[in-house]
């Protein structure tokens, strides 16, 4: 397996990263409230400025990018880290917001879902039907923490609503390459669930007694936590790993895979994009870095 090669440094708590048709990557700065692109040369640009707290990114069917924005964190210096604590002063509420590429107009797509407030939205993903699925992590405050769960919203605008609760701060979410089954990591568990999908923005009855009625399939040991994942060709969910610093590889099965180590405690995201989709990209968030390395197997290409 090749080495991590740094692409860019002095980012404020990097997420969200979204491979480009043109090579370039577009990830969010959450510290900074902005979305920016890095490009191939080395240069980077700001695409927009979203305030809150930008956190998952997608693309949508219309070219445009769909953000979970968390509504904002606090923020703490730790051994020279740069990491989450808490919520934000101003805080209202969090949304998804859609912005356009070419001029960087934000607009809010959703502030709250039919059923449920938006508190924390955290990582998206777009099925083939046009919709998308995203996870709300909550926020935490002194000696609480919201109980949350799993949304379905249409790209249009039309509709959003919570599909499964409860978990407990679910945060990275992506689908089987086939489409037929939702995986969702929880972070403060560091557990891994999964979900059978029988129809767009619905899943099938559950019998177990948590994970918001989902399958159990893996569970990390030690002081871990789970972040944002993406899924390979050969349907392995590659979840960032917080604490251990790396991306832990599970099989559609359960069982782990591979460790991939990183050098920053916060490894929080991977995509992946090339011609031969095993090019990954790894935000390392504490240290503001984004990371990149040949993977040993493609990564599955999204909807759009």
């Amino acid at each position: 397996m090749s080495e991590l090669t740094i692409l860019a440094s002095g980012l404020r708590f990097p997420e969200g990263p979204v491979a480009m048709p043109d090579g370039s990557v577009i990830l969010v700065e959450i510290a900074a409230g902005r979305i920016t692109r890095l490009r191939t040369d080395g240069s980077r640009e700001t695409v927009a400025e979203t305030g809150g707290g930008p956190n998952g990114l997608a693309l949508g069917p219309d070219g445009k990018l769909y953000c979970c924005n968390n509504g904002g964190f606090g923020w703490a210096d730790m051994q020279g880290l740069l990491v989450p604590h808490g919520t934000a002063s101003d805080y209202e509420t969090g949304s998804i917001q859609r912005i356009d590429i070419a001029t960087g107009a934000v607009e809010t797509l959703y502030s709250e879902a039919s059923n449920a407030p938006l508190c924390g939205p955290n990582d998206i993903v777009f099925d083939t039907a046009g919709g998308f699925w995203f996870t709300d992590h909550g926020k935490t405050r002194a000696r609480s923490r919201d109980v949350t769960g799993v949304f379905y919203a249409r790209a249009d605008g039309s509709d959003c609503r919570e599909v499964i609760f409860p978990l407990e701060n679910p945060n990275g979410i992506g689908l089987s390459p086939d489409g037929k089954r939702l995986y969702v990591a929880e972070t403060y568990t560091a557990k891994l669930w999964a979900f059978d999908i029988v129809a767009p923005g619905e899943i099938a009855a559950g019998s177990g007694l948590s994970g918001g009625g989902g399958t159990f399939l893996h569970g990390a040991a030690g002081y871990t936590y789970f972040d944002s994942l993406g899924v390979d060709s050969a349907g392995n969910i590659c979840v960032a790993t917080i604490g251990e610093s790396g991306i832990s590889v599970v099989s559609p099965e359960g069982g782990l895979v591979d460790f991939v180590p990183t050098p920053d405690p916060f490894t929080t995201n991977i995509c992946w994009g090339g011609e031969d989709m095993m090019t990954a990209w790894i935000t390392l968030s504490g240290t503001g870095q984004l990371a990149t390395m040949r993977w040993p197997r493609p990564g599955a290409r999204l909807a759009y």
